[in-house]
């Protein structure tokens, strides 16, 4: 599946429209090879857009989201497009807690809101993410990387805003081989732009800036990559 056929698809209220975030990770999912019956899972699927385009491609596919009408979309999606889908219910990694997968999708959320935690319900739960819009993006750093298998990649689309380094910087602590493949600049959309003076503040951006750059970061699980980080760490105990 490429992102110039686009797929017809069931979005109640409240469920995170297909975007240019969903595009550009769509756009490196289609790079990676997918073997017939590799096991895939994507969180905060929203729409379940990723994890049917990883289905169609012969993926034993998995989709999570905490908001049931998304876990009802995604449903309703993988049944119109004849797509097989396991879509589960629950708090980012904890519905698949102890399985493994070859590859994993991430569109989460990630702008800078001023309220410390997420927002219970209603359609800024897909994108509100505490001051610094990491509030998914460190768990993710910390849970994702021990669901997957030996060579296995994980893919993350997030903003500039939400700070680059420290996911790259996170994953790399985990053990993961992880760099940025893709950046495209997108002008502010109505949230991002509604808030572009409190961003100024904050200092996550520039005075009079009216664009972000959306970034996929791609890690693969690395037994040397490792095996390097623990030596590293050993290496810093024994010199304290």
């Amino acid at each position: 599946m490429t992102t110039k056929t686009p797929l017809r698809l069931i979005r109640p209220p409240g469920v995170y429209a297909p975007q240019g975030d969903t595009a550009l990770l769509l756009e490196s999912l289609a790079r990676e090879r997918i073997d017939p019956g590799v096991r895939t899972l994507d969180l905060c699927t929203g729409t379940g857009v990723l994890a049917l385009a990883a289905a169609r491609r012969g993926a034993e596919a998995t989709a999570a989201d905490i908001s049931g009408a998304a876990v009802a979309a995604a449903r309703c999606n993988a049944r119109l497009h004849g797509c097989r889908v396991r879509v589960l219910r629950g708090d980012l990694t904890e519905p698949v807690a102890g399985e493994r997968f070859g590859l994993v999708t991430v569109n989460p959320p990630y702008v800078p809101a001023d309220a410390p935690d997420g927002p219970a319900r209603g359609a800024r739960r897909a994108w509100d993410a505490g001051p610094d819009g990491r509030l998914l993006l460190d768990r993710i750093c910390r849970t994702v990387p021990p669901l997957l298998t030996p060579r296995g990649v994980l893919l993350i689309v997030q903003s500039s805003l939400s700070g680059v380094a420290a996911t790259v910087t996170g994953l790399r602590r985990a053990g993961l081989r992880a760099d940025v493949t893709d950046r495209r600049p997108q002008p502010y959309g109505p949230v991002m732009a509604a808030r572009a003076r409190w961003f100024e503040r904050r200092g996550l951006a520039e005075p009079g800036t009216t664009s972000e750059v959306l970034v996929v970061i791609r890690a693969v699980r690395d037994p040397a990559a490792r095996m390097s980080v623990a030596m590293a760490g050993t290496r810093d105990r024994e010199a304290a």
